[in-house]
């Protein structure tokens, strides 16, 4: 961003009562409110823009407590920061143990990122991609997608996670999960991001998904992506930056990976809709309403909270994974039955974790903790990452979930009907849709090698290798 454009943004601010200042990669944020003062930071290239209304949200966002005593204590937005509908994403908050804030992961409750790596190599994989491509096209989005569960499979997943899920339902699986490798997926589970307070409960998710008079159930929404920026993408192992992790986690320059973003469906919005609902109905009757219209919830109703978002969390486990296992069975099925296709790691970047004696509320940032895998995507015409987290408290232990959109979705279809080169002749998109293409071109999307180098520099993530995307579908 120019001296002029940052000049003109902060008198802006200063109008608004926000203090700004930049130094060495960090924006600091302040806004003097009744009783305290609200604080943020925002970890960005100088050379990439900051969205006024994205500011705004995010010290709204820092400034949010309860009456009867909860509030924020720490508040950083990672470099693919950007405005959303209240509060922004790229946005981490955390806030002292008695107070949670629904708004802040919403209704796509536990969206993340799962990466598998495969034994095929790119120039195999392109001698018989058009079978794959279509075999997996009539999962994701033809109806050849066949998932019946017994209604127990949700009892068990609700109530015990993923490894509830996979002990129920290897018993007796139905339609493409008799196809599945339950004895790879149950060893797989170790490289699934959990905490040890997960504790789910059925009597939070949607009735339809635990009727007991139904013996089995077919959800509609069980294996598929949704829209916005949720794909599943075949990538290629471009470029290694360090071979001894890479040599334990299997990668190998060439080799065809498969990267899925997506997250908990129609369990998230139940469960995020209603708790949004329910924390605007408790707020005190005869206090005013807050200006941000971000309502947090104090005490036992936070707690009962969490439980229910760790519900949707399950649901958006075994989402990816089913996702995941339909892509390996299809991969086996054109190329070999005993081709490797591990799991790499899952982990969500929308999500609430108690640490130390706070809770922290990730709204699109990336878990990333000491040396745990850490998944950056780029555009659908960009290079996607792999990082080793590095720890970094200051940062809250958190890293960017993508490059962040540099244009809303609205401003890059107008460009494209004027005839604005978008990106879109390098992509190889699989859609119904063709304004999805259009709406996740590359050009609406930041550098992601800049976004990649702040974090490297500010001592969040180290590299261990990036993938060329050869194409992606997207739902």
């Amino acid at each position: 961003m120019s001296n002029i454009s940052i000049h003109r943004l902060a008198k802006s601010l200063f109008r608004l009562g926000i203090d700004i200042s930049y130094v060495n990669g960090v924006y600091t944020l302040s806004q003097k409110h009744n009783d305290h003062v609200a604080k943020a930071q925002i970890l960005l290239p100088g050379n990439l823009p900051l969205e006024k209304k994205a500011i705004e949200q995010l010290i709204s966002f820092a400034s949010v407590s309860h009456p009867e005593g909860g509030r924020v204590l720490k508040t950083i937005a990672t470099p693919d920061f950007h405005s959303g509908s209240i509060v922004p994403v790229g946005a981490v908050v955390a806030t002292s143990k008695d107070m949670l804030i629904p708004q802040a992961i919403g209704t796509d409750i536990h969206c993340g990122m799962r990466l598998h790596i495969t034994d095929i190599k790119y120039d195999e994989f392109l001698l018989r991609k058009s079978e794959f491509v279509q075999k997996l096209k009539g999962d994701l989005f033809l109806g050849t997608r066949d998932l019946p569960m017994h209604v127990q499979d949700f009892t068990a997943l609700f109530e015990d996670g993923i490894e509830g899920f996979i002990d129920s339902a290897s018993k007796n699986p139905l339609g493409q999960c008799k196809k599945a490798s339950f004895s790879q997926l149950k060893h797989e589970v170790e490289r699934i991001f959990q905490t040890q307070h997960e504790n789910g409960s059925s009597k939070y998710a949607p009735d339809y998904l635990k009727d007991l008079k139904r013996n089995i159930i077919r959800d509609s929404y069980l294996g598929t992506l949704g829209g916005g920026n949720h794909f599943l993408e075949i990538q290629k192992v471009n470029c290694i930056f360090d071979k001894v992790q890479s040599y334990k986690w299997g990668i190998k320059k060439d080799n065809i990976a498969i990267m899925i973003h997506t997250g908990s469906r129609s369990v998230g919005v139940h469960v995020g809709n209603s708790w949004m609902e329910y924390a605007k109905s408790k707020w005190p009757n005869h206090l005013k309403h807050p200006t941000s219209d971000i309502y947090p919830l104090y005490g036992e109703k936070a707690h009962q909270y969490l439980q229910a978002i760790y519900t949707a969390s399950h649901y958006a486990k075994l989402n990816r994974m089913l996702i995941a296992e339909l892509a390996r069975i299809r991969l086996r099925e054109v190329f070999a039955k005993d081709i490797e296709i591990p799991l790499i790691y899952d982990a969500p970047h929308n999500i609430i974790t108690q640490e130390n004696n706070c809770f922290v509320h990730r709204k699109g940032a990336t878990l990333a903790y000491l040396n745990q895998p850490v998944l950056i995507p780029g555009s659908m015409g960009d290079l996607s990452y792999l990082m080793r987290g590095l720890g970094n408290k200051e940062f809250l232990n958190s890293a960017s979930h993508g490059a962040g959109r540099a244009m809303s979705r609205f401003e890059v279809s107008r460009k494209h009907k004027h005839g604005v080169d978008i990106g879109l002749g390098c992509v190889e998109c699989i859609t119904l849709k063709d304004e999805r293409k259009i709406e996740e071109a590359p050009a609406a999307y930041k550098n992601i090698n800049d976004v990649i180098e702040i974090q490297q520099c500010s001592g969040i993530v180290a590299p261990i290798a990036n993938f060329q995307p050869i194409l992606t579908f997207k739902g």
